[in-house]
């Protein structure tokens, strides 16, 4: 019997890493995105410099994990149909895109992103992907109920229900409205409803 190869390196401290993403979270908020520093994000969290490069390739990924992916490790929700599912999906990200560390991260990640196509492509690999597979489940549930049409382009209505918070939140500048997440979710739903 052959033993598979152990790991390299050591494992993952999640004590660690939990305080790296609320360190660089809280100094986001504090000092804005450009004021932010790895070494300071480093002292906050009590971890050497490396251990946080071991990670991530550099601040704008740090502080998208740190700021923009908790809606895409929280629980699925399952409340019945599509309109609900979507609906809590979208209140995730009012919710995440409402804090003043997204505020203040908003247009530094954007700026960082616009200019390198390898950190979007971390995001869009590490992230993002992942994220959109995870959620596959929701509208095939939904297409089980016969709530919509076939061939949903799951791509495209995640794209949209971001893009809309996004602009909405993080653009524009309203302020959210405690019915914005179930008005998203009700004007995307109606058109890939199965008729």
């Amino acid at each position: 019997m052959t033993l598979p190869p152990a790991p390299r390196g050591r494992p993952r401290d999640e004590r660690s890493h939990a305080a790296i993403v609320t360190a660089a979270a809280a100094l986001v908020a504090e000092v804005g995105y450009d004021a932010t520093s790895m070494t300071a994000v480093a002292a906050r969290a009590g971890v050497g410099k490396d251990t946080i490069y071991r990670r991530w390739s550099g601040k704008a990924e740090l502080v998208y994990e740190a700021v923009f992916a908790a809606t895409d490790t929280a629980p699925l929700p399952d409340t019945g149909t599509l309109e609900g599912d979507v609906a809590v999906l979208v209140q995730g990200l009012v919710d995440e895109f409402s804090t003043p560390a997204a505020a203040a991260a908003l247009p530094g990640v954007l700026a960082d992103f616009a200019t390198d196509p390898a950190l979007r492509e971390r995001i869009r690999s590490t992230f993002l992907k992942p994220a959109k597979e995870r959620l596959i489940s929701v509208f095939d549930r939904a297409a089980q109920r016969g709530e919509t049409v076939t061939d949903v382009p799951v791509d495209l209505v995640l794209d949209t229900l971001v893009g809309a918070v996004f602009f909405h939140l993080g653009i524009i500048g309203e302020r959210t409205a405690p019915t914005l997440a179930r008005r998203i979710a009700a004007i995307t739903t109606k058109g890939i409803e199965a008729r």
